[in-house]
């Protein structure tokens, strides 16, 4: 793996706080998309060459694909799955498993965080892609919550943060 001044870890919500939930053909959420893209090309120009994703449902899931598609572009950079518990997709649709399989099989690295469930996996997942990281890509609405807590962690931590906020209002 690269030197954590070479790598960005990702922060975003799951579709339950998106204002568009799981329709990926909303325009907010293509808008979104367009942005993940354009602020991970950006870090590559700036020399980040490894992106840590924390693979949960929603905006983890369009970071990593969007780490997938630079790699075209961009054949040395590597996505690493940092992955809080072996049973993160037990309770996910059939379909949203085999996305998450298909992105974990086109990583370059797995990192799980640790082997059994518990109440703070997820945080564990967090302060570890952070602690890994020279910058943050958050994709948030500004409200309490995991994606809020892992912002104000890399704060104190110094890590630089590419800020991209999102309406989390339901329509």
């Amino acid at each position: 793996m690269k030197g954590r001044q070479t790598a960005c870890a990702f922060t975003g919500h799951r579709p339950g706080k998106l204002s568009w939930g799981n329709d990926e053909s909303d325009l907010r959420c293509i808008a979104l998309k367009a942005k993940l893209y354009a602020a991970v090309d950006s870090a590559i120009q700036e020399g980040i060459e490894h992106f840590i994703c924390g693979m949960a449902e929603g905006c983890d899931l369009y970071f990593a694909e969007t780490v997938i598609a630079l790699k075209a572009r961009y054949p040395h950079i590597t996505l690493e799955a940092a992955i809080p518990c072996p049973t993160q997709t037990d309770q996910w649709s059939a379909a949203q498993r085999e996305r998450y399989r298909e992105i974990l099989a086109q990583c370059d690295y797995e990192t799980v965080v640790q082997q059994e469930y518990s109440p703070g996996c997820m945080q564990r997942r967090n302060r570890y892609m952070v602690d890994h990281a020279s910058l943050l890509i958050a994709a948030h609405d500004g409200l309490p919550g995991g994606t809020r807590n892992t912002i104000l962690y890399a704060i104190k931590r110094g890590l630089s943060i590419v800020d991209i906020p999102i309406d989390s209002k339901k329509s």
